[in-house]
């Protein structure tokens, strides 16, 4: 009694719920329903005639022949809109269909007449007889309806849409529905009648379809993930394997004996059975997955899930041994494939391929194997993915010859030669184990071979643009300090020179000897300086930054000059900059080269340091030819301008580069004919944190 209440409170609503669907598809004008909805019309028709039905669940009870008949209703308007939906130029429905279709209708409208008159003309003494009659027509439309959705939508699926697909996966579902009623009930020989008193909970789940329809709701056609697709083929298995548990044990039980306890056993034996090869067995595995694939799904690979983990496992790997770009380039196409391991070959210096690189290749191969000139040479001209197994059955005559290496050949385990091509040049070839359950390649493996391969051959031509760029860099930093070195052995060779010059007049007086002896010392010292400064391992500038006197070093740049020109210091007393000595001396040296060079012979240049805005200043003043505004902006530090005749055009440049290495920067002051005076400026080391100003200011505080 409970179960009948709630089965009349169900009817009630999904009648109320179908009159109002029906009544909204009607009163929404034409313009607004769905253009790709074929038939709006019908599917109003449908929604009340489901209303009809309902109705008469509430008033008769579900399983009534009253019921049946205007079930009847039900179905011709469903068949009505899938006639209207299936049978047009943009869905063509096959013939055999058709006539099925035809047929379907034809029982419909019949059992509708007849089991109407018979109960207008005998009232409850047609129930008798028109019960069954009325059962088993359902059966048959029902059938018939599965079968006409299943052919049409597969026929016309790739025309289909969203809603189209949802109402009539509502149909079916519930003539399926009624349908295993009907069979439970002819199996039995009985009703089933926990399962007909549910049907309006049914008519009520696939309500939704229409107000998809209706409302215009998502145009794109549904299309299952490929791992939701397969585990909906697993739930689909697993009831198929519980039902034919049910049938046969139901079979038996009419039979009689104990047939029934040794089915189950016989089926539970096969289901360990198969569960244990499946899980035990990587080969009964790939064969269930092949076979899957290959008749229950369009393509053979879910191409968006298989391009998120070749590309995630090319751009980054997951454990210590994928840290290798060129073994995840051969990890990522093997596992595409389903290939259980990878070689990749890369060239070496004469042009032929040797295997570099491996991901889960049994060894016994690598010593030996190699693509010789030629056959990189085929590969790369023809850009031919080799099926190996093709090659070992032999090509004819007219097909060309791939020079394909007999070590190939010879071992059963290699499957698939793929080239892995970026713009026509071969960067690496991958030779593929075979998989577990070997197959011929497709279309749809070359395809996707293909591109994987020139997807890799971008990673792997990035990784080598990187590679040569680093060498670059280094190759450029050491063209960098050997430029520099070579301005400053000019420098050197000069004050050689002028030293040769000045021996050949003054080599008899013992104080130019003592002089000449010092000078060689400090030359050969700046000459081993400059070797040291070449090194590759040589620490940068900045890093041996210290506390420097300014005025000890200025007296030592002082003494270096003093051969060509004798300069005027003035030093603030105890001054202190904060950097390298060798640097800023070599600074200090190569501003005073500068002014000689610019000064005439009978002019003094002065070198002066002292304390300014909590920084060291250090200025270099000749009185020469002086410079223009735009040459100090434009070229007077710019690498490989000069004005003097065989100069590099780097002193100016390098000295700027230190003194920026240090926190210091050079300024300029100059005017045609008025000299210059070249300032730099240092930090000053008392003023830094952990100086002496800060050491009296923390005294003072504390105080």
């Amino acid at each position: 009694m409970m179960l009948a209440g709630l089965s009349d409170i169900l009817s009630a609503l999904a009648l109320a719920a179908f009159a109002g669907v029906a009544l909204w598809l009607l009163a929404r004008p034409r313009s607004r329903m769905l253009v790709l909805m074929p038939a709006p019309r019908w599917l109003a028709i449908a929604a009340a005639a489901t209303a009809a039905w309902c109705g008469a669940l509430y008033v008769w009870s579900p399983g009534s022949s009253q019921a049946l008949v205007v079930q009847a209703l039900r179905d011709l308007a469903m068949l009505g809109w899938l006639r209207m939906t299936f049978w047009s130029p943009s869905a063509p429905m096959s013939r055999p269909l058709r006539l099925v279709l035809r047929l379907l209708m034809t029982i419909s409208g019949a059992m509708l007449l007849v089991g109407g008159a018979a109960h207008w003309r005998h009232g409850a003494e047609a129930a008798e007889w028109l019960g069954s009659t009325l059962a088993i027509s359902a059966m048959i439309v029902a059938t018939g309806g599965l079968l006409i959705v299943d052919g049409a939508v597969r026929r016309a699926g790739a025309g289909l849409r969203m809603p189209v697909m949802a109402v009539a996966g509502g149909f079916a579902m519930l003539w399926s529905y009624e349908l295993n009623v009907q069979l439970i009930g002819a199996l039995t020989d009985k009703p089933a009648s926990t399962l007909i008193h549910l049907l309006p909970a049914v008519a009520l789940l696939i309500l939704p379809t229409f107000v998809v329809a209706a409302m215009d709701v998502g145009r794109e056609r549904i299309r299952l993930s490929r791992t939701a697709a397969m585990r909906t083929l697993i739930l689909i298995g697993a009831a198929t394997y519980l039902i034919l548990i049910g049938l046969v044990g139901a079979l038996a039980r009419l039979i009689g004996g104990d047939y029934g306890e040794l089915a189950q056993g016989t089926f539970l034996i096969f289901a360990l059975g198969a569960g244990g090869l499946l899980f035990l067995s990587a080969r009964a595995r790939a064969w269930l997955s092949v076979m899957i694939s290959k008749h229950f799904f369009e393509h053979r690979y879910d191409y968006r899930a298989e391009w998120m983990r070749f590309t995630a496992t090319l751009a980054q790997g997951d454990g210590e041994d994928d840290r290798n770009l060129h073994r995840r380039a051969a990890k990522a196409l093997a596992e595409l494939t389903g290939s259980p391991g990878a070689l990749l070959m890369l060239p070496d210096a004469l042009g032929a391929f040797r295997v570099a690189e491996q991901w889960h290749w049994p060894a016994g191969i690598e010593g030996e194997a190699s693509l010789s000139l030629r056959s990189a040479f085929m590969l790369q001209e023809t850009r031919h993915i080799v099926d190996l197994d093709a090659e070992r059955r032999g090509r004819s005559s007219d097909e060309q010859d791939l020079a394909v290496p007999d070590w190939l050949l010879a071992d059963p385990r290699a499957w698939v030669v793929v080239p892995v091509l970026h713009f026509h040049r071969m960067i690496a070839v991958v030779v593929l184990h075979r998989p577990p359950v070997s197959r011929a390649l497709d279309w749809e493996d070359l395809d996707v071979l293909r591109i994987a391969g020139q997807q890799a051959a971008s990673y792997l031509a990035e990784s080598q643009s990187q590679a040569a760029l680093s060498e670059a860099k280094r190759f450029d930093e050491f063209n960098r300090r050997f430029a520099f070195i070579m301005h400053d052995i000019k420098n050197l060779a000069s004050q050689l020179n002028l030293l040769a010059s000045n021996a050949e007049r003054h080599a008899d007086k013992p104080a130019f000897r003592a002089d000449m002896v010092e000078t060689l010392k400090i030359s050969s010292g700046r000459l081993s300086d400059l070797l040291v400064r070449l090194s590759a391992r040589e620490r940068g500038k900045a890093a041996e930054a210290e506390r420097t006197l300014v005025e000890p070093l200025l007296n030592a740049v002082a003494a270096d000059a003093n051969a060509r020109r004798a300069l005027f210091v003035g030093c603030q007393a105890g001054i202190a900059a904060w950097g390298d000595a060798g640097s800023i001396r070599q600074i200090v040296q190569h501003l005073v080269a500068n002014a000689i060079d610019a000064s005439p012979a009978d002019t003094a240049v002065q070198v002066i340091a002292v304390a300014e805005q909590g920084r060291a200043r250090i200025d270099v003043i000749d009185q020469g030819a002086g410079m223009t505004r735009a040459f100090i902006r434009d070229e007077l530090f710019k690498p490989f301008v000069s004005t003097k005749e065989g100069g590099f055009g780097l002193g100016a440049f390098e000295a700027l580069q230190l003194a920026q290495a240090m926190g210091g920067t050079i300024e300029v002051a100059s005017e045609p004919g008025k000299g210059s005076n070249f300032t730099l400026w240092l930090p000053l080391a008392d003023t830094r944190p952990g100086g002496a100003i800060d050491e009296r200011i923390k005294k003072v505080a504390g105080q």
